[in-house]
Protein backbone atom coordinates (compact mmCIF):
# COMPACT_ATOMS: atom_id res chain seq x y z
CA UNK A 1 0.00 0.00 0.00
CA UNK A 2 2.69 2.22 0.22
CA UNK A 3 4.23 1.65 -3.01
CA UNK A 4 0.91 2.40 -4.50
CA UNK A 5 0.50 5.97 -2.31
CA UNK A 6 4.55 6.61 -3.41
CA UNK A 7 3.06 6.19 -7.05
CA UNK A 8 0.18 8.72 -6.10
CA UNK A 9 2.17 11.39 -5.31
CA UNK A 10 4.93 11.07 -7.89
CA UNK A 11 1.76 10.91 -10.85
CA UNK A 12 -1.30 13.00 -9.18
CA UNK A 13 -0.71 16.83 -9.85
CA UNK A 14 2.50 16.51 -7.23
CA UNK A 15 3.24 20.41 -8.20
CA UNK A 16 0.04 21.14 -7.27
CA UNK A 17 0.08 22.79 -3.39
CA UNK A 18 -3.29 25.27 -3.56
CA UNK A 19 -6.54 23.62 -1.69
CA UNK A 20 -8.10 23.51 -4.75
CA UNK A 21 -10.77 20.36 -3.76
CA UNK A 22 -8.83 20.70 -0.06
CA UNK A 23 -11.96 22.72 1.72
CA UNK A 24 -14.93 20.54 0.33
CA UNK A 25 -12.79 17.05 1.30
CA UNK A 26 -12.18 18.83 4.81
CA UNK A 27 -15.61 19.71 5.29
CA UNK A 28 -17.75 16.42 3.98
CA UNK A 29 -15.01 14.59 5.79
CA UNK A 30 -14.85 16.30 8.49
CA UNK A 31 -10.83 16.88 8.59
CA UNK A 32 -9.17 18.92 11.89
CA UNK A 33 -6.05 19.94 13.78
CA UNK A 34 -7.75 20.36 17.43
CA UNK A 35 -3.77 20.31 18.32
CA UNK A 36 -1.98 23.16 19.21
CA UNK A 37 -0.51 24.48 16.43
CA UNK A 38 2.68 26.30 14.70
CA UNK A 39 1.83 27.05 11.39
CA UNK A 40 5.16 28.24 9.42
CA UNK A 41 5.06 30.21 6.02
CA UNK A 42 7.49 31.85 3.68
CA UNK A 43 9.15 32.33 0.47
CA UNK A 44 12.68 30.70 2.26
CA UNK A 45 13.58 29.00 5.82
CA UNK A 46 10.23 27.74 6.92
CA UNK A 47 11.68 24.10 7.09
CA UNK A 48 14.70 24.63 8.75
CA UNK A 49 12.49 26.63 11.30
CA UNK A 50 10.59 23.96 11.81
CA UNK A 51 13.25 21.49 12.61
CA UNK A 52 14.76 23.72 15.27
CA UNK A 53 11.56 24.33 16.87
CA UNK A 54 10.21 20.14 16.58
CA UNK A 55 14.17 19.93 18.29
CA UNK A 56 13.28 22.43 20.81
CA UNK A 57 10.29 21.82 21.74
CA UNK A 58 11.40 17.63 21.83
CA UNK A 59 14.77 18.63 23.94
CA UNK A 60 12.42 20.27 26.39
CA UNK A 61 10.84 17.07 26.85
CA UNK A 62 7.14 17.79 25.01
CA UNK A 63 5.30 14.86 22.40
CA UNK A 64 6.15 16.71 19.25
CA UNK A 65 4.36 16.12 15.31
CA UNK A 66 5.88 17.74 12.82
CA UNK A 67 4.99 18.01 9.07
CA UNK A 68 7.88 19.40 7.07
CA UNK A 69 7.89 19.29 3.13
CA UNK A 70 9.40 18.11 0.57
CA UNK A 71 10.44 14.47 1.37
CA UNK A 72 13.80 13.36 -0.66
CA UNK A 73 13.45 9.67 -0.27
CA UNK A 74 10.01 8.74 0.29
CA UNK A 75 6.51 10.75 1.76
CA UNK A 76 7.35 9.26 5.22
CA UNK A 77 9.95 11.67 5.97
CA UNK A 78 7.21 14.86 5.65
CA UNK A 79 5.25 13.41 8.49
CA UNK A 80 7.14 12.65 12.19
CA UNK A 81 6.15 12.28 15.73
CA UNK A 82 9.02 12.89 18.43
CA UNK A 83 11.53 13.28 15.86
CA UNK A 84 10.58 9.57 14.06
CA UNK A 85 9.33 9.04 10.75
CA UNK A 86 5.59 7.63 10.25
CA UNK A 87 6.01 3.63 10.30
CA UNK A 88 4.94 1.97 6.75
CA UNK A 89 2.27 0.24 8.54
CA UNK A 90 0.93 3.14 9.40
CA UNK A 91 1.16 4.93 6.65
CA UNK A 92 -0.71 2.42 4.53
CA UNK A 93 -3.04 1.95 6.89
CA UNK A 94 -4.17 5.87 6.89
CA UNK A 95 -3.51 5.82 3.08
CA UNK A 96 -5.81 2.92 2.91
CA UNK A 97 -8.51 4.85 5.04
CA UNK A 98 -8.32 7.88 2.98
CA UNK A 99 -7.42 6.57 -0.33
CA UNK A 100 -11.68 6.35 -1.31
CA UNK A 101 -11.75 9.67 -0.56
CA UNK A 102 -8.43 11.40 -2.03
CA UNK A 103 -10.15 10.25 -5.72
CA UNK A 104 -13.79 11.32 -4.97
CA UNK A 105 -12.21 15.01 -4.31
CA UNK A 106 -9.77 14.04 -6.77
CA UNK A 107 -6.99 15.63 -4.54
CA UNK A 108 -3.79 16.71 -5.35
CA UNK A 109 -0.36 14.82 -3.86
CA UNK A 110 0.07 17.76 -1.93
CA UNK A 111 -3.55 17.97 -0.43
CA UNK A 112 -3.54 13.93 0.14
CA UNK A 113 -0.15 14.08 2.30
CA UNK A 114 -1.51 16.80 4.44
CA UNK A 115 -4.63 14.96 5.09
CA UNK A 116 -2.94 11.98 6.26
CA UNK A 117 -1.05 13.59 8.35
CA UNK A 118 -3.26 15.33 9.86
CA UNK A 119 -5.54 12.33 10.71
CA UNK A 120 -2.08 11.03 11.94
CA UNK A 121 -1.48 13.66 14.66
CA UNK A 122 -5.23 13.77 15.43
CA UNK A 123 -4.90 9.77 15.95
CA UNK A 124 -1.68 10.36 18.24
CA UNK A 125 -2.07 13.97 19.98
CA UNK A 126 0.97 15.18 20.64
CA UNK A 127 1.12 17.99 22.98
CA UNK A 128 2.16 20.74 19.86
CA UNK A 129 2.26 19.94 16.44
CA UNK A 130 4.46 22.06 13.59
CA UNK A 131 3.33 22.43 9.95
CA UNK A 132 5.28 23.84 7.13
CA UNK A 133 3.18 25.40 4.52
CA UNK A 134 3.30 24.81 0.89
CA UNK A 135 3.85 27.46 -1.13
CA UNK A 136 1.63 30.12 0.40
CA UNK A 137 -0.96 30.92 3.10
CA UNK A 138 -4.43 31.96 2.48
CA UNK A 139 -4.79 29.30 -0.61
CA UNK A 140 -2.52 26.85 0.57
CA UNK A 141 -3.18 23.32 1.76
CA UNK A 142 -2.30 23.20 5.15
CA UNK A 143 -4.21 25.95 6.05
CA UNK A 144 -7.29 24.51 7.00
CA UNK A 145 -9.96 26.38 9.02
CA UNK A 146 -10.30 23.71 11.45
CA UNK A 147 -6.77 24.35 12.87
CA UNK A 148 -5.71 25.34 16.44
CA UNK A 149 -3.09 27.88 15.41
CA UNK A 150 -1.23 29.37 18.84
CA UNK A 151 1.32 30.81 16.51
CA UNK A 152 1.72 31.53 12.64
CA UNK A 153 5.24 32.61 11.10
CA UNK A 154 6.34 34.66 8.06
CA UNK A 155 10.36 34.02 7.68
CA UNK A 156 10.73 36.07 4.60
CA UNK A 157 9.06 36.86 1.28
CA UNK A 158 9.98 37.62 -1.80
CA UNK A 159 8.66 37.24 -5.47
CA UNK A 160 7.94 33.58 -6.02
CA UNK A 161 4.83 31.30 -7.44
CA UNK A 162 3.77 34.42 -8.98
CA UNK A 163 0.74 31.70 -10.91
CA UNK A 164 -0.67 31.37 -7.65
CA UNK A 165 0.27 34.21 -5.08
CA UNK A 166 0.11 37.42 -7.27
CA UNK A 167 2.95 39.42 -9.19
CA UNK A 168 4.16 41.61 -6.81
CA UNK A 169 6.05 41.95 -3.12
CA UNK A 170 2.78 43.24 -1.93
CA UNK A 171 0.39 40.34 -3.20
CA UNK A 172 2.75 37.73 -2.18
CA UNK A 173 2.62 38.71 1.54
CA UNK A 174 -1.27 39.08 1.72
CA UNK A 175 -1.39 35.38 -0.06
CA UNK A 176 0.97 34.58 3.03
CA UNK A 177 -0.50 36.29 5.82
CA UNK A 178 -3.36 34.69 4.94
CA UNK A 179 -2.29 31.80 7.76
CA UNK A 180 -2.78 34.56 10.44
CA UNK A 181 -5.83 33.72 12.41
CA UNK A 182 -8.02 35.56 14.39
CA UNK A 183 -6.25 37.04 17.83
CA UNK A 184 -3.59 34.69 17.47
CA UNK A 185 0.19 35.74 17.64
CA UNK A 186 1.80 36.13 14.37
CA UNK A 187 5.65 36.58 13.98
CA UNK A 188 7.52 37.57 11.38
CA UNK A 189 11.29 37.53 10.00
CA UNK A 190 13.52 40.19 8.95
CA UNK A 191 10.66 41.44 6.09
CA UNK A 192 11.30 44.68 3.97
CA UNK A 193 8.79 47.17 4.70
CA UNK A 194 6.78 46.98 1.88
CA UNK A 195 5.50 43.07 3.17
CA UNK A 196 5.75 43.97 6.59
CA UNK A 197 3.26 46.76 6.21
CA UNK A 198 0.66 44.40 4.43
CA UNK A 199 1.60 41.90 7.20
CA UNK A 200 0.75 44.30 9.79
CA UNK A 201 -2.81 45.52 8.53
CA UNK A 202 -3.69 42.15 7.82
CA UNK A 203 -2.73 41.28 11.46
CA UNK A 204 -4.53 43.96 12.48
CA UNK A 205 -7.84 42.92 10.62
CA UNK A 206 -7.46 40.10 12.96
CA UNK A 207 -6.57 41.44 15.60
CA UNK A 208 -3.52 39.09 15.73
CA UNK A 209 -0.66 40.82 18.18
CA UNK A 210 2.00 41.10 15.64
CA UNK A 211 5.90 40.32 16.54
CA UNK A 212 9.10 41.14 14.68
CA UNK A 213 12.07 38.78 14.71
CA UNK A 214 15.03 40.76 16.24
CA UNK A 215 18.77 40.69 14.91
CA UNK A 216 21.04 38.58 15.71
CA UNK A 217 24.78 40.00 17.01
CA UNK A 218 28.67 38.69 17.14
CA UNK A 219 28.27 36.15 14.17
CA UNK A 220 31.62 34.19 13.92
CA UNK A 221 32.53 30.90 12.06
CA UNK A 222 34.13 27.75 14.27
CA UNK A 223 35.01 24.70 13.77
CA UNK A 224 31.57 23.29 14.93
CA UNK A 225 29.82 25.47 12.65
CA UNK A 226 28.28 29.38 13.10
CA UNK A 227 28.16 30.78 16.88
CA UNK A 228 25.41 34.16 17.37
CA UNK A 229 24.18 36.29 19.86
CA UNK A 230 20.41 36.68 20.58
CA UNK A 231 18.90 38.12 23.49
CA UNK A 232 19.19 37.13 26.33
CA UNK A 233 20.79 34.34 25.19
CA UNK A 234 25.21 34.87 24.52
CA UNK A 235 27.34 32.09 22.48
CA UNK A 236 24.53 30.28 20.73
CA UNK A 237 25.69 27.83 17.82
CA UNK A 238 24.11 25.76 15.34
CA UNK A 239 25.55 23.29 13.32
CA UNK A 240 26.26 24.58 9.96
CA UNK A 241 28.58 26.92 7.99
CA UNK A 242 25.70 27.97 6.10
CA UNK A 243 24.93 32.07 7.95
CA UNK A 244 21.16 32.65 6.77
CA UNK A 245 20.70 29.65 9.67
CA UNK A 246 21.58 32.04 11.75
CA UNK A 247 17.71 34.08 10.85
CA UNK A 248 15.94 31.23 11.37
CA UNK A 249 17.55 30.37 14.40
CA UNK A 250 16.97 33.73 15.72
CA UNK A 251 13.11 33.65 14.28
CA UNK A 252 12.61 30.01 16.42
CA UNK A 253 13.82 31.45 19.62
CA UNK A 254 11.71 34.62 19.29
CA UNK A 255 8.54 32.07 18.89
CA UNK A 256 9.59 30.18 21.76
CA UNK A 257 9.47 33.61 24.03
CA UNK A 258 5.87 34.25 22.31
CA UNK A 259 4.73 30.60 23.77
CA UNK A 260 6.79 30.53 27.29
CA UNK A 261 3.34 30.72 29.24
CA UNK A 262 1.79 27.86 27.58
CA UNK A 263 4.96 25.91 26.03
CA UNK A 264 7.72 26.73 28.22
CA UNK A 265 11.46 25.44 27.54
CA UNK A 266 14.80 25.85 29.25
CA UNK A 267 17.78 27.73 28.23
CA UNK A 268 18.99 24.23 28.10
CA UNK A 269 16.93 23.05 25.71
CA UNK A 270 17.11 26.09 23.15
CA UNK A 271 20.65 25.49 22.92
CA UNK A 272 20.06 21.72 22.64
CA UNK A 273 17.82 22.32 19.86
CA UNK A 274 19.65 24.35 17.81
CA UNK A 275 22.57 22.02 17.36
CA UNK A 276 20.22 19.44 15.66
CA UNK A 277 20.92 17.74 12.41
CA UNK A 278 19.58 20.37 9.73
CA UNK A 279 17.42 18.91 7.02
CA UNK A 280 18.72 17.68 4.06
CA UNK A 281 19.65 19.96 1.07
CA UNK A 282 20.17 23.06 3.37
CA UNK A 283 23.63 23.81 2.87
CA UNK A 284 24.13 19.98 2.88
CA UNK A 285 28.12 19.27 2.75
CA UNK A 286 28.90 15.61 1.27
CA UNK A 287 32.83 15.53 0.76
CA UNK A 288 33.23 18.18 -2.05
CA UNK A 289 29.76 18.33 -3.22
CA UNK A 290 26.92 20.89 -1.59
CA UNK A 291 23.48 20.69 -1.66
CA UNK A 292 21.59 23.41 -1.26
CA UNK A 293 18.17 23.83 -2.61
CA UNK A 294 18.07 27.36 -2.60
CA UNK A 295 15.20 28.35 -5.33
CA UNK A 296 14.73 31.93 -5.83
CA UNK A 297 17.14 35.19 -5.30
CA UNK A 298 16.95 35.82 -2.15
CA UNK A 299 18.18 32.57 -1.25
CA UNK A 300 20.64 32.41 -4.17
CA UNK A 301 22.02 35.40 -2.73
CA UNK A 302 22.44 33.80 1.04
CA UNK A 303 24.27 30.46 -0.44
CA UNK A 304 26.58 32.74 -2.27
CA UNK A 305 27.16 34.58 0.75
CA UNK A 306 27.43 31.59 2.80
CA UNK A 307 29.65 30.26 0.68
CA UNK A 308 32.00 32.50 0.25
CA UNK A 309 32.63 32.45 3.73
CA UNK A 310 33.65 28.97 4.13
CA UNK A 311 35.26 28.02 0.33
CA UNK A 312 38.89 28.73 1.31
CA UNK A 313 39.74 29.75 -1.95
CA UNK A 314 38.57 26.66 -3.75
CA UNK A 315 37.10 26.52 -7.08
CA UNK A 316 33.38 26.11 -7.01
CA UNK A 317 31.62 23.95 -10.21
CA UNK A 318 27.62 24.44 -9.90
CA UNK A 319 24.74 22.11 -11.51
CA UNK A 320 21.79 24.01 -11.43
CA UNK A 321 18.34 23.43 -12.30
CA UNK A 322 14.91 25.19 -11.23
CA UNK A 323 11.37 25.14 -12.15
CA UNK A 324 9.72 27.22 -14.49
CA UNK A 325 8.40 29.80 -12.31
CA UNK A 326 11.15 30.95 -10.94
CA UNK A 327 13.38 33.91 -11.28
CA UNK A 328 16.92 32.53 -13.08
CA UNK A 329 17.26 36.06 -14.79
CA UNK A 330 18.34 36.63 -11.58
CA UNK A 331 19.58 33.92 -9.57
CA UNK A 332 22.09 32.87 -12.59
CA UNK A 333 24.28 35.98 -12.88
CA UNK A 334 24.47 35.76 -8.60
CA UNK A 335 26.09 32.66 -8.92
CA UNK A 336 28.11 33.41 -12.10
CA UNK A 337 29.20 36.50 -10.55
CA UNK A 338 31.28 34.78 -7.65
CA UNK A 339 31.29 30.92 -9.07
CA UNK A 340 33.95 29.60 -11.77
CA UNK A 341 31.60 27.17 -14.07
CA UNK A 342 27.54 26.33 -14.66
CA UNK A 343 25.83 23.72 -16.27
CA UNK A 344 21.54 23.95 -16.69
CA UNK A 345 20.31 21.25 -16.38
CA UNK A 346 16.95 19.46 -15.93
CA UNK A 347 15.00 16.67 -13.74
CA UNK A 348 12.16 14.39 -13.80
CA UNK A 349 9.13 16.75 -12.30
CA UNK A 350 6.52 18.52 -13.69
CA UNK A 351 6.86 22.11 -12.95
CA UNK A 352 10.56 21.60 -14.31
CA UNK A 353 12.48 23.83 -16.61
CA UNK A 354 13.71 21.76 -19.74
CA UNK A 355 16.16 22.94 -22.45
CA UNK A 356 13.60 25.24 -24.33
CA UNK A 357 13.10 26.44 -21.20
CA UNK A 358 16.56 28.15 -20.49
CA UNK A 359 16.91 28.98 -24.38
CA UNK A 360 17.81 32.83 -23.62
CA UNK A 361 20.83 31.62 -21.28
CA UNK A 362 22.11 28.62 -23.75
CA UNK A 363 24.26 30.94 -25.15
CA UNK A 364 26.10 32.05 -21.81
CA UNK A 365 25.77 28.14 -20.14
CA UNK A 366 26.00 25.06 -20.94
CA UNK A 367 22.91 22.72 -21.18
CA UNK A 368 23.46 19.24 -20.14
CA UNK A 369 20.22 16.93 -20.65
CA UNK A 370 21.64 14.24 -17.79
CA UNK A 371 21.71 15.62 -14.64
CA UNK A 372 23.46 12.44 -13.14
CA UNK A 373 26.01 11.77 -15.98
CA UNK A 374 26.41 15.75 -15.31
CA UNK A 375 27.47 15.38 -11.87
CA UNK A 376 29.55 12.22 -12.31
CA UNK A 377 32.08 14.00 -15.03
CA UNK A 378 31.93 17.49 -12.58
CA UNK A 379 33.09 14.65 -9.70
CA UNK A 380 35.77 12.76 -12.12
CA UNK A 381 36.83 16.16 -13.45
CA UNK A 382 37.28 18.16 -10.45
CA UNK A 383 37.94 16.06 -7.70
CA UNK A 384 39.30 19.13 -5.86
CA UNK A 385 37.15 21.38 -6.37
CA UNK A 386 33.82 22.17 -4.80
CA UNK A 387 30.61 21.45 -6.24
CA UNK A 388 27.46 22.88 -5.36
CA UNK A 389 24.32 21.38 -6.90
CA UNK A 390 21.02 23.58 -6.60
CA UNK A 391 18.44 25.69 -7.86
CA UNK A 392 15.40 23.92 -6.47
CA UNK A 393 15.19 21.26 -3.54
CA UNK A 394 13.23 19.29 -5.64
CA UNK A 395 15.87 18.99 -8.11
CA UNK A 396 18.55 18.94 -4.93
CA UNK A 397 16.58 15.55 -3.60
CA UNK A 398 16.64 13.96 -6.97
CA UNK A 399 20.00 14.24 -7.56
CA UNK A 400 20.91 13.32 -3.51
CA UNK A 401 19.34 10.90 -4.11
CA UNK A 402 20.48 9.32 -7.02
CA UNK A 403 24.79 10.08 -5.07
CA UNK A 404 23.93 8.69 -1.58
CA UNK A 405 23.13 5.67 -3.69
Amino acid sequence: MVEELELFLKSHDAGRYTRDHFDKYCKKEKLCLSIPTIHIAGSNGKGSTARFLEAIYLAQGYKVGAFIKPSFVCVNESIRLNGEEIDDQTLARLYKDESKAIAKYDLSAFEATVGIAYRYFEEKRPDIVIIEAGMGGGVDATNIDEMDTILSIITSISLEHTAYLGTTVSQIAYSKSGIIKEEKPILIGQLEDEAKNIVREYAEDMDAPFYEVDSFHFDQVLPDGYHFDYRPFKDLSVSTFSRYQLKNASIVIEATKILAETFPVSEEAVRKGLRCTLLPGRFEQVGNLIFDGAHNPEATKELVASLNRVRGGKRVHVLFASMRDKNIAVMLPELNRDFDHIILTTFDHPRARKEEDYFLYLGDYEFLSDPKKALEDLIHQFPDDLILITGSLAFVGFLRRFYVK
